[in-house]
């Protein structure tokens, strides 16, 4: 019986949770709470992808309404990758989040400051399993207005501005999303992913489908912070709370990527298949001109939550990359750099956050000889951003492995160039970082750090661990990507 309804308990426990964290007073049980909500959603996901790589996909009917005229949760090896990395981070990070919200979140706001974590995640999982496009836009102001409390929430008083910007282009993105949607349902008559699909057959070249494609495009690319449409992204990241930067850098941004997915090879998929408009051709040009422009924006960054933020915009340009080249192993690299990528930056950002948390300052002068102080936060903090150069042996390689074999399957030899040579910029801003933290004199700043709690430092090295561990069994993430990709390519012909 539950594992039949595995679907609607991924949106209603994180929903329950929130519910219940609103109306507790201490932090502290608004954190147990979450903790065992968070704890809890793995294995919901694990469940899901499980039935579905046995059975096939999965549709989960609501209220007793048959899809398509009622909204359906559909499950596929797609989304079911997605949910569990959602769910992952989001169970990693709670048992970190005790200590970094204690120090940044006055003491009145911890169990609001739970309850609205419960909500964002709720959103995303919503947004990553509902079959619906209305319902998709619903999810998306859920996590959106969450993410945007979240923002707000921290101590320095630039964070109600990254907040309002952040706002200020997520209400475009999510219009221009709705206004695509509704140009869809004029042309079909149904808002069920499934269904539109397939009516859409003999007038996928027509001009109200077209500008859907571009409305879409352009509502999803602003969410997803697509290269030149990333402004709100780098406040954000780097005046938020720790715990909210982790969780948003490792999880929002990759399920606006699973929505592009989703309406390019299976909504739209004859559309883009067509090329009757060049968004592959645009995205791709994008994603370079992220993945050289953000490099070296981060290059001159003197706050290191926002050199890692810019960092984050580059590699948002490889996984588009890997969308806009529609082969098997470019577009295997791009859904295999989901997972990768947030396993990356998601300890990057926590170790800064352990960081913060001892000496209340990112600035990279004031990091300056800190490695001496907290080898083993460093010394992670150094693992993972060789992952993001792409070293070999690490899960930032693989990805960028499948992009270039994607480009050459092509006879791409100059992208492949590229992105090797997009790789080499990586070194300069790690480089300098690693050199400040572990080679420069101490500074006053440092000299009062050490290794933040256990609480905090084992999540860091859990997911420096998986960096590593996934550099060599590719089995589990780069086989599971390939799966995708294969039935993505299916639905785009």
């Amino acid at each position: 019986m539950i594992s039949a309804n595995l679907p609607a308990l991924q949106v209603v426990l994180p929903l329950l949770g929130a519910v219940v964290c609103a109306f507790l007073q201490r932090g502290v049980y608004a954190w147990g709470v979450a903790l065992i909500v968070t704890a809890t959603m793995p294995f919901v996901a694990a469940g899901l992808l499980i039935q579905v790589m046995d059975g096939g996909p999965i549709s989960y009917a609501l209220g007793g309404w048959a899809p398509p005229v009622g909204i359906e949760y559909r499950v596929d090896v797609v989304n079911a990758f997605l949910l569990l990395l959602v769910s992952l981070i989001g169970a990693i990070i709670m048992p970190y989040a005790k200590a970094s919200v204690e120090k940044e979140i006055p003491a009145d706001r911890q169990a609001w400051f739970y309850a609205i974590y419960l909500l964002c995640l709720c959103g995303l999982l919503g947004m990553a399993i509902t079959g619906d496009a209305f319902n998709v836009f619903v999810f998306m102001e859920v996590s959106s207005l969450a993410a945007y409390a979240l923002i707000a929430m921290g101590r320095d008083r630039r964070a109600l501005l990254a907040a309002y910007q952040y706002l200020i282009m997520g209400t475009i993105g999510a219009t221009f999303y709705v206004i695509g949607v509704g140009l869809l349902y004029s042309m079909t008559g149904t808002l069920n992913m499934a269904d539109m699909a397939s009516r859409l057959g003999g007038i996928e070249s027509s001009r109200a489908v077209l500008a859907a494609m571009a409305f879409l495009t352009v509502g999803i690319s602003l969410k997803l912070a697509l290269f030149p449409l990333h402004v709100w992204l780098p406040n954000a990241y780097a005046y938020a709370p720790s715990i909210a930067t982790v969780f948003l850098a490792a999880t929002a941004t990759k399920v606006a990527v699973y929505l592009l997915l989703r309406y390019f090879f299976t909504v739209l998929g004859t559309v883009f298949a067509q090329q009757s408009l060049p968004i592959a051709e645009i995205v791709m040009l994008l994603s370079l001109a992220a993945m050289f422009g953000a490099s070296i924006v981060a290059v001159f960054q003197e706050n290191v939550k926002r050199m890692l933020a810019y960092s984050s915009v580059a590699q948002i340009g490889y996984i588009t990359l890997g969308i806009a080249l529609v082969n098997q192993s470019g577009l295997t690299g791009g859904i295999v750099h989901l997972f990768n990528h947030a396993l990356m930056k998601g300890a990057l950002f926590m170790a800064i956050g352990a960081v913060f948390y001892q000496i209340g300052s990112v600035r990279l002068a004031d990091l300056a000889g800190i490695g001496k102080r907290m080898p083993i936060t460093m010394g992670a903090f150094a693992l993972a951003g060789l992952s993001i150069i792409g070293v070999p042996g690490t899960v930032g390689f693989i990805s960028k492995w499948y992009l270039v074999l994607g480009a050459l399957e092509h006879g791409w030899w100059w992208l492949a160039f590229l992105i090797v040579a997009s790789s080499l910029i990586s070194v300069v801003y790690i480089g300098r970082l690693v050199e400040v933290i572990w080679f420069k004199p101490v500074s006053a700043a440092a000299k009062r750090a050490k290794e933040p709690p256990l609480s905090m430092l084992l999540p860091t090295l859990l997911l420096v661990a998986a960096t590593l561990y996934f550099g060599f069994d590719t089995s589990a993430t780069a086989g599971i990507a390939a799966m995708a990709a294969d039935w993505l390519l299916v639905g785009a012909r």
